[in-house]
């Protein structure tokens, strides 16, 4: 199911949490869902899932209006909010029946549904627990079971691995990439390692409007601009080395690496690359290249750019 959102605009007093915002998820699609705290994330999330109402715009959820038929669109989502809400009094196995029960599923399914999702999210040994009995990375695999057990064709995921171990957060990685395969899913994270490792795209927003958007080599290559190369030469001596590349027509800029080698920073004019000039210089030199390889903006330093004002 597809995800179109269009023109969207929500206001709490005189603040847009959401400004004329626009986008499209599709089908077997994980898109990473960025911003800072209040950059209007979970008030999106919300949004599409139905928890509040929008002042303009609209959002298609594989065709049904989230304004005009909510309840239809209701039936086709799994949502795991941030703060992931749980009747702490129930054990797991009676809650998964209550919510499947809420949710429509077939009688007959629901048992199997319930050990599906007991297996898929690693409860086994819990299910009989009271859900306050359990700690808090259990307590985010129930909510994650309880978004799962209608088998929902879309899925929005806010904040899914909070208080998940390492290893437990690799498995739910694993498991929302199996998911993502056939199901849309969004994912809202503050991990960007954890979206760079599960998502297909990124889409970062700030107060409100989108600020990028891509894959995260995509969004690296946007930053990235005019090459940057990480040289290391052997056999020669630094200053020499240093005024030679800067010779180089292909080059703006030389700086050292502070780690008292042989390495520099080479920064390329604008549209060229300036590889095979330092290539030809250290051969003409009788010098040896022990490195020389493009420096990427990391995804960390990209999400800072776009979001500091």
């Amino acid at each position: 199911m597809d995800i179109i959102v269009e023109n969207i605009t929500k206001t709490y007093g005189l603040q847009n949490a959401v400004d004329n915002l626009s986008f499209k998820v599709k089908t077997g699609e994980v898109l990473g869902f960025l911003g800072p705290n209040g950059a209007g994330k979970t008030t999106t999330m919300k949004a599409i899932s139905c928890y509040l109402s929008l002042n303009q715009g609209d959002i298609q959820v594989g065709g049904y209006s989230v304004s005009k038929f909510p309840g239809e669109v209701k039936k086709h989502i799994g949502y795991l909010p941030e703060n992931n809400p749980l009747y702490h009094d129930m054990p797991v196995i009676d809650y998964l029946k209550f919510v499947a029960e809420l949710q429509g599923v077939d009688k007959s399914k629901i048992e199997g549904r319930i050990s599906e999702m007991i297996r898929v999210c690693g409860l086994k040994g819990e299910k009989h627990k009271k859900i306050r009995e359990l700690s808090k990375g259990y307590r985010q695999r129930v909510g994650l079971a309880q978004a799962l057990i209608h088998d929902p064709e879309v899925l929005i995921l806010d904040e899914p691995t909070t208080g998940l171990d390492p290893n437990q957060i690799v498995e739910i990685r694993e498991l929302i990439r199996q998911i993502g395969q056939e199901k849309t899913v969004i994912l809202s994270s503050h991990i960007l390692a954890e979206v760079e490792a599960t998502c297909d795209r990124i889409l970062i927003i700030n107060k409100g409007k989108i600020v990028a958007e891509g894959t995260s080599e995509e969004l690296r290559r946007q930053a990235q601009g005019d090459e940057i190369l990480k040289v290391c030469i052997a056999e020669a001596e630094k200053n020499e080395a240093f005024e030679e590349l800067n010779l180089l027509p292909t080059v703006e800029l030389v700086d050292f690496y502070s780690d008292g080698g042989t390495c520099f920073e080479v920064h390329s004019k604008e549209g060229v690359s300036s590889a095979k000039p330092i290539f030809e210089l250290c051969v003409k030199k009788g010098w040896f290249i022990n490195e020389l390889t493009p420096i990427e903006a990391k995804l960390e330093d990209i999400f800072r750019e776009v979001t500091k004002n």
